[in-house]
């Protein structure tokens, strides 16, 4: 049954905003323009400067009613941070000592403009689109051939990855050139609704027109970055075509899903915009972090919500006694991923540093690490492949419940083998699961089907589309409503009236 310990949600905070950098094992407050190194670094060290998100690895420290015993025999405790554990493992595995300069950044656009700005980095986790502009923008080094030896051991990425995810990493491409040449994966997910069953009809919630559905106006939050929300509107834009017959029979239909969700044609862009403001006068808010804790003590009643997040909420709110669930629209859903990717302006043709940014990858990629950053984020990690089942072994440890009063078979096998038929990936959960935590964690192949990459967007057109933005948060005059206006007007007329009594009175 999920055992998954809500303390350690509790933790990590809803509101925790500052990065936690671990250099040589202290821990000290960081942010994406501060990387804090923790001793004096001697020629024989190499020193990796990493950038992730915030919040988004293993800081140790668990309790131990924590501790995870799995089926396979393999036990999961976070003593130490993550970053500690690599410093160990790398000295004891290579002969070689390493610190790492962690930092942290809030969003990728954070990322980029700390790198074009000077900031150093060998080794960064942004989100597909960046990832993309990153490679595309040549300031990407590729992995090295040893990277991908199957033969080696210690290659715990190659050899453990989801053949799922590395099949995505290998079709899609940037100047000809397969992302898996520059970019490992690290978490993955999709997006949807976080929503409360009881307040909102599942019919609904299906659907990305729920945004601008009058019934729960003042109700929803939907995110506050332009690339997301411009996901969601394309959604309700394109929705008669994307639910079409001709178009879900079409041979070609994950390419052409892509191609509509990916649609920044000028003349779309201004349809989205006038869409987009009608969002915004129906929605709670938009919201970069608030919208979890927002659902949980029921300020609002749904949230568009990449599904780690969803899966981070759901726990919070199980502890609560809430029940809350994940729906993902039936036109479509993005699939996004973030992963790591090596920097030319920090690597500087360093081998022994390239060496150990690999070293990196691959031991967060370890299965027992895997599980340790799973479980203290709530986001779903790309590994799952290969021999070991440790990974298919943790979903087991979390979800699977034969004795419950409504059991469903839930198939797991595109993502662990590559076989939807593996009888050895099928988990006996609860029939509720099919909606929560184990749904958002791990969609299902259906939902799966019908999602879509955001791609790398040219110049121009990012700079359309952020325009369109820009354009939404201000205050349009044009919208404002004729009654509005006439009331404006007599308030002046009564203002001015009352100036020039007032002027006669004291002549």
């Amino acid at each position: 049954m999920r055992t998954r310990m809500i303390k350690r949600v509790i933790a990590t905070g809803l509101v925790f905003t500052t990065c936690l950098s671990v250099c040589s094992g202290t821990l000290f407050g960081a942010n994406v323009s501060n990387t804090v190194q923790a001793k004096v670094v001697d020629d024989d060290v190499v020193t990796l400067r990493v950038c992730n998100w915030e919040e988004y690895i293993d800081l140790g420290d668990w309790s131990e009613e924590e501790r995870i015993e799995l089926e396979n025999g393999v036990e999961i405790f976070g003593e130490q941070s993550m970053i500690e554990d690599f410093e160990d493992w790398y000295l004891e595995t290579y002969g070689q000592k390493v610190q790492v300069e962690y930092s942290c950044f809030g969003t990728n656009e954070d990322l980029y403009n700390q790198i074009t700005l000077g900031d150093k980095y060998d080794l960064v986790c942004p989100s597909d689109y960046m990832l993309m502009k990153l490679i595309a923008e040549d300031m990407a080094v590729p992995f090295s051939e040893g990277f991908f030896d199957t033969a080696d051991e210690n290659n715990y990425y190659i050899n453990g990855v989801s053949p799922y995810i590395k099949q995505v990493f290998e079709e899609n491409t940037i100047n000809g050139e397969a992302w898996s040449k520059y970019a490992a994966g690290y978490m993955w997910g999709i997006t949807g609704f976080l929503y409360n069953p009881a307040a909102v009809a599942e019919k609904d919630i299906k659907s990305w027109d729920v945004l601008v559905n009058s019934k729960y106006k003042r109700q929803i939050t939907v995110k506050d970055n332009v690339r997301d929300t411009y996901f969601a509107i394309l959604g309700m834009l394109k929705k008669d075509k994307l639910l079409s017959e001709a178009f879900l029979s079409d041979p070609d239909y994950t390419k052409k899903l892509a191609e509509e969700m990916n649609d920044v044609s000028t003349e779309t862009i201004a349809e989205a915009l006038t869409l987009l403001q009608q969002t915004r006068e129906n929605v709670y808010s938009f919201e970069t972090d608030s919208g979890k804790s927002d659902m949980v003590t029921g300020k609002v009643v749904a949230s568009y919500q990449w599904s780690g997040d969803a899966v981070f909420a759901m726990d919070l709110a199980d502890a609560d006694g809430v029940e809350l669930s994940f729906a993902v629209p039936e036109e479509c859903t993005n699939l996004f991923f973030d992963g790591w990717v090596m920097l030319k302006n920090g690597l500087s043709e360093d081998d022994r540093k390239q060496h150990a940014a690999e070293a990196f990858v691959n031991f967060v990629s370890r299965p027992d690490n895997a599980v340790r950053n799973m479980y203290y984020i709530g986001y779903t990690s790309v590994i799952g492949g290969g021999e070991d089942t440790t990974m298919m072994d943790y979903v087991r440890y979390n979800y699977e419940n034969t004795e419950a009063e409504n059991p469903v078979e839930y198939s797991v096998g595109y993502f662990f083998s590559g076989d939807s038929d593996d009888e050895d990936c099928v988990i006996i959960a609860d029939a509720s699961q099919v909606n929560r935590q184990l749904f958002a964690q791990y969609p299902t192949e259906e939902a799966i089907h019908r999602s879509a990459i955001m791609g790398y967007y040219p110049a121009d057109k990012n700079a359309e589309i952020n325009q369109m933005w820009i354009e939404m948060r201000c205050f349009n005059l044009n919208r404002v409503p004729m009654v509005v206006w006439i009331i404006i007007g007599a308030l002046l007329v009564v203002a001015i009236l009352g100036a020039v009594l007032h002027k006669r009175s004291r002549s």
